[in-house]
């Protein structure tokens, strides 16, 4: 029987997952990873660090499947939209002023670049219309950028600029292809065109990348799925326990074969273009696609090719979803004593209070519970449709309770935040005819039913789910899957091996509510707006 390995590589983990022809996951193992935070704002990592976690996974869901690596016949790589520097031997540069070359890696949500990337889009660059008309600070170019000024060594240094997805690929083959996904996405690459925009890197004084026709950011772009060089260099497949050979796939950005392994599945509602991909974890990235580009204002894209070849994405999200939630609970005076009987009963706090919101509306609606209090959760900024990274979070209607009641009101209030920053989402779309019907989720924070429900309310939108534990690591296993040539298509992969497992509607009885509540979380942020600056 065939096998496909889907290696995912998150914030704080890096997962591997064992999938056969049909979908099914056969085993999966997770090791974290490192994150170093030098100052406010930086956030690094290693890739050294990180390729050794992913080898420990892959050899654990060998031994935990039982199964031969020759029966392996693809691996697709998944991660998060990560700079990675290296030297031309291949060796990681620093990308911190202690010179500590080991962390070369400039994790996603650093934030260190804001003053670079402010200053990119005051430029007018062209490019700047296929990322809603400001770039992100989260991006690369801005990084670069940063790095330019503040650590020209390590630039100099630096000739391989890589997305961690297209590092892990060339890890794992030799090959310095790039793929359409994150270049397109992250890089200011211009898929539609076949080409980078010169202009705009004159016009931001990195005009020096263009040397070699860009061989530094890559000269060579290939869809993902697309099988790279010759499989599994020797060392590589010596790495991580599998045959030299073995088919890869060029990767894909994280929260995009979230995408992958969940907007085809068979049996969910109305066609591809009516869906969003919702994939929630630490942060939220939304996805959709359409048939011709669509400019929408804050919205990321339009992206040719970038998920799925002759379409074109969008892509929104929350810098600060599921770590939203998390901080903000944290915050509230009972939480050290939910914190010990979460661990009492060995699980994490939003698990606990999960179970303890459950309990508390065997009496009430969630509106009721919630009333007067109002979140906006935006501690990381506004990713999405506002594209304000100094956009911080607001709390209104706290009181001096300091009990679990109040606890579980305070996340249940949370939770319903990030349903309006999703419905705010939704309405830029809508307002450029893009009109989405249902919304499917994954990631560890929708694996709660509880949850699902309050973003189908508080959107007012239907929540669907799939019957996958892991569509990340399935959506990488899709990959695999067609470059190994046991699948057509991506489009074809995605219906074969994944199938819709639940619908949630929105709740009727509280969608006045839910919309009343939305305009007052929109008052509450332009509020914050305009008194930031004193």
């Amino acid at each position: 029987m065939a096998h496909f390995i889907g290696i995912d590589v998150g914030t704080g983990s890096a997962r591997a997952g064992l999938f056969d022809s049909a979908g099914l996951l056969l085993a999966s193992a997770s090791r974290p990873i490192q994150i170093w935070r030098p100052r406010p704002l930086h956030a690094e990592q290693s890739s050294r660090d990180i390729w050794q976690a992913i080898c420990a996974a892959v050899g654990t869901v060998l031994a935990d499947a039982g199964v031969a690596p020759d029966t392996v016949v693809g691996i697709g790589f998944d991660a998060t939209c990560s700079l990675v520097v290296l030297d031309g031997d291949g060796r990681p540069v620093a990308v911190n002023a202690a010179g500590e070359d080991d962390r070369n890696i400039i994790l996603w949500m650093d934030q260190r670049a804001t003053a670079e990337a402010e200053e990119i889009n005051r430029s007018g660059a062209r490019v700047l219309d296929y990322v809603g008309g400001r770039i992100s600070p989260e991006m690369e170019t801005p990084k670069i950028l940063w790095l330019a000024r503040h650590l020209p060594d390590s630039i100099e240094r630096a000739a391989q600029l890589m997305d961690l997805a297209d590092f892990l690929t060339w890890k794992a083959t030799g090959s310095l292809v790039r793929s359409t996904c994150t270049v397109t996405c992250k890089w200011t690459y211009l898929a539609h065109e076949n080409a980078w925009d010169e202009s705009y890197f004159d016009m931001i004084g990195l005009g020096n990348l263009k040397a070699d026709g860009f061989a530094r950011i890559g000269s060579q772009i290939a869809d993902p799925g697309t099988s790279l060089a010759s499989g599994l260099t020797e060392q590589a497949a010596a790495d991580l326990g599998l045959v030299a050979g073995t088919p890869v796939a060029a990767g894909i950005i994280d929260a995009h074969a979230g995408a992958i392994g969940t907007l085809g599945a068979a049996g969910l509602p109305g066609a591809l273009e009516q869906r969003l991909a919702y994939v929630f974890g630490t942060s939220a990235c939304t996805l959709n696609v359409t048939r011709e580009p669509v400019l929408v204002p804050g919205i990321w894209g339009p992206y040719y090719a970038a998920l799925l070849p002759g379409l074109w994405l969008n892509e929104g999200g929350q810098s600060a979803a599921g770590a939203a939630i998390d901080h903000l609970v944290q915050l509230h005076p009972y939480a050290p004593e939910g914190l010990r009987q979460a661990q009492s009963a060995g699980m994490g706090l939003t698990h606990w209070l999960d179970l303890r919101a459950q309990a508390l509306l065997a009496d009430g609606s969630p509106t009721d519970l919630i009333a007067g209090l109002h979140v906006v959760p935006e501690f990381l900024g506004n990713r999405a449709p506002l594209a304000d990274p100094q956009a911080r979070a607001v709390i209104a209607g706290l009181s001096l309770e300091a009990d679990e009641a109040s606890l579980v009101r305070l996340y249940l209030a949370g939770l319903a935040s990030i349903g309006y920053g999703l419905r705010q989402i939704l309405d830029a779309l809508r307002a450029k005819t893009i009109d989405i019907s249902t919304v499917v989720v994954s990631g560890g924070a929708a694996r709660s039913r509880l949850v699902r429900r309050m973003l189908a309310d508080a959107a007012g939108v239907a929540i669907a789910t799939v019957q996958t534990e892991e569509p990340v690591l399935l959506g990488s296993a899709m990959l695999a899957a067609v470059a190994s040539g046991q699948a057509s298509s991506l489009e074809a992969v995605m219906a074969d091996m994944s199938q819709v497992e639940d619908v949630i509607t929105p709740d009727a009885a509280s969608r006045a509510i839910h919309a009343r509540r939305h305009q007052s979380f929109l008052k509450l942020q332009a509020a914050y707006r305009d008194m930031r600056d004193h």
